[in-house]
């Protein structure tokens, strides 16, 4: 066993990955409330350091020193695994997603990602449904009226939108023929996926804005209906692992988007085969794209109502994510 290769490489990828998304879910909490400020013509934060750069900081160092309350009426070990299960599973989703390509460093070959997965894709899917879990379970624990209502309009929304979702993926898989993630990036060489699949794009981003809980369909936390919902009562540290988990859950299905329909790192091809950061940069780039259109989104669309929304879902995505798939096989097939 070549313990640099096969256990120190991948250890240091993992801890870099797993910085990487903590600051940038971190600050991504304060890129939103910067940009709504501009949406809504105001400033947004600009008292912690320049700029307000300083305040995710705060926020950190504010939610580590609040006193720790555990209710006596829920059930304790749930309540307190709950929010450890969501921020656990949005870090390890990244693992597969390649964010460059293949390097030489000191004579070794180092591809820029965690794991090659043949299955990659599969396993996206399959601990994208695992991060569910601390969001019903943080409820279901609470013991509490609101909680549970937005428990169970968690675990309702979150099945009923991993079927589009999934559609829309196997119209992805249709077209680049493999499961693997770095095929499909290498699939897109000359074109992104967005070029020949834009409405499996348009119903992918819907539904990971309905699995992360994002406006206008943050439904499990609604304010004016359940107080926070699953997370009402939760607070200080516990809080914030809830909360870091949804801004870093944003940056990964960001990731997702970039390496499934806007080519990675590899596209275009004129640019990433500069230099390998260049990839890297062009990944990173597509990365803030995505995320501006979340925030976009949320200065621009108000809440929706909870019946309307599992309507949309049920009787207009899916059936139009059907027929994309449809429509995708047979033009494959064809050619």
């Amino acid at each position: 066993m070549d313990w640099v290769t096969d256990f120190w490489i991948p250890v240091i990828k993992a801890i870099v990955v797993v910085l990487a998304l903590l600051v940038g879910g971190a600050y991504m909490t304060w890129g939103e409330r910067k940009l709504c400020a501009r949406f809504q013509v105001r400033y947004g934060p600009n008292r912690a350091g320049p700029f307000g750069i300083l305040q995710p900081l705060a926020d950190a160092v504010k939610a580590i020193f609040k006193e720790e309350i555990v209710p006596h009426h829920v059930d304790k070990a749930i309540y307190l695994m709950s929010p450890g299960i969501s921020f656990a599973a949005v870090l390890i989703t990244f693992a597969v997603i390649p964010f460059g390509p293949q390097i030489d460093l000191l004579g070794r070959q180092i591809g820029l990602w965690i794991g090659d997965l043949q299955v990659g894709l599969l396993y996206l899917l399959a601990i994208a449904g695992l991060g569910s879990y601390g969001i019903v379970l943080g409820g279901w624990s609470s013991n509490n009226k609101y909680s549970l209502l937005g428990a169970l309009r968690a675990t309702a929304q979150m099945i009923s939108y991993e079927l589009p979702m999934g559609l829309a993926l196997l119209s992805v898989v249709v077209l680049a023929g493999t499961l693997n993630l770095n095929r499909i990036v290498d699939f897109q060489g000359q074109w992104p996926l967005i070029v020949w699949q834009p409405l499996g794009f348009l119903i992918f981003f819907i539904a990971i804005l309905a699995e992360s809980n994002r406006s206008p369909f943050d439904l499990p936390e609604t304010e004016n209906e359940l107080i926070s919902g699953f997370m009402t009562e939760y607070g200080g540290i516990k809080f914030a692992l809830y909360f870091i988990a949804e801004y870093t859950a944003m940056v990964v299905n960001s990731a997702i988007v970039a390496t499934l329909f806007l080519g990675g790192w590899k596209w275009p091809a004129v640019l990433s085969n500069l230099h390998p950061l260049a990839g890297v940069a062009l990944f990173l780039a597509k990365v803030l794209v995505v995320l501006f259109l979340y925030v976009w989104v949320r200065a621009s669309c108000p809440r929706v109502r909870y019946d309307k929304f599992m309507r949309f879902c049920w009787k207009f995505l899916m059936p139009l994510a059907w027929v994309n798939l449809a429509v995708t096989a047979v033009i494959v097939a064809l050619i």
